[in-house]
């Protein structure tokens, strides 16, 4: 079954000739006429009962021309939608990040955006599925490993991993601390694969230290009242809740960090808009945070032109 022929029969039951359909669709009157009637063989239809001024939808025809119309009109959307793809516009966008990263930048983030940006959706993933969901159907990722090579990429941001004590703990004064000092201490981590807990895990490796009291939390929440009662030191990424006090945890050189970066597939569609995304998130980060990006990585507009 033909599109054309299709759009032929609802155009000649709207105007109700076939002079009238003709001359709507710029078509010749005997190449419709021939049109029509091939499309009732094909069929096994008689659509219109033939009068001597006009056609006259037959009962099969009034049946079958809702079910034309929704065809044609679903045609239509398509090829709207085909060509605004083409022309790179993203109606909506999937973001897959980690937890933490949801709740404490890309939320406060989504929270800027303004009716003219697309309509987003979040998938949250364990660290090690961030990049993977691209695959899945995903149009960004935001994770704080260094994406494939194969992807277009941007560096979002550096971002501290603290140590939170209570406000009448002696570190609370204090504006760093080293990670000899912080081993001493009970610590309330998240499990492993989350990224806080990995940077300290390199970290301490490095550094030939382990953890001698650790109790491992599923959400950073829960690791943050703990320590709000009193029982240890959290050691995460995340913003202060319970009115804790961050501390930043020394190594040689720098401090304990993690880095943020944004990935989409090169080949993708809205590889620009996505692009632009990004370079807005990154603003949004230095700006909320007072970071910047690791002084390594390339800027946005580099990193994304060099592998878009």
């Amino acid at each position: 079954m033909e599109l054309a022929s299709l759009r032929t029969f609802v155009a000649i039951a709207d105007t109700g000739s076939v002079t009238a359909a003709a001359q709507r669709l710029r078509i010749a009157q005997p190449s419709l006429s021939r049109q029509l009637r091939r499309f009732e063989r094909e069929l096994g239809l008689t659509l219109f009962d033939r009068t001597e001024r006009r056609l006259v939808l037959s009962a099969a025809g009034h049946r079958f021309l809702p079910i034309a119309r929704d065809l044609v009109t679903r045609a239509e959307l398509a090829r709207e939608a085909a060509a605004s793809l083409r022309e790179g516009a993203l109606s909506a966008v999937v973001i897959s990040t980690p937890g933490t990263t949801l709740t404490d930048v890309i939320a406060p983030f989504l929270a800027t955006w303004g009716p003219d940006d697309p309509v987003a959706q979040v998938w949250e993933e364990l660290p090690s599925e961030i990049y993977g969901a691209l695959a899945r159907g995903a149009d960004l990722a935001v994770g704080t490993d260094p994406p494939p090579a194969h992807l277009a990429h941007v560096a979002v941001a550096t971002l501290p991993v603290w140590a939170y004590v209570t406000a009448a703990d002696p570190w609370a004064a204090r504006g760093s601390v080293s990670l000899a000092e912080l081993i001493g201490r009970n610590l309330l981590v998240l499990g492993a694969p989350q990224h806080a807990r990995t940077a300290l895990d390199r970290a301490l490796a490095g550094a030939r230290l382990a953890m001698d009291h650790a109790i491992e939390f599923g959400t950073p929440e829960v690791a943050q009242a703990v320590a709000a009662a009193g029982r240890g030191v959290a050691v995460l990424s995340d913003d202060p809740r319970f009115d804790l006090v961050p501390v930043g945890i020394d190594l040689a050189p720098g401090a304990l960090v993690i880095d943020l970066y944004a990935a989409w597939p090169a080949s993708h569609h809205a590889a620009a808009t996505i692009r632009g995304l990004a370079g807005r998130l990154r603003t949004f980060s230095r700006q909320r945070y007072g970071i910047t990006t690791p002084a390594s990585s390339a800027s946005p507009t580099e990193t994304a032109q060099h592998h878009s």
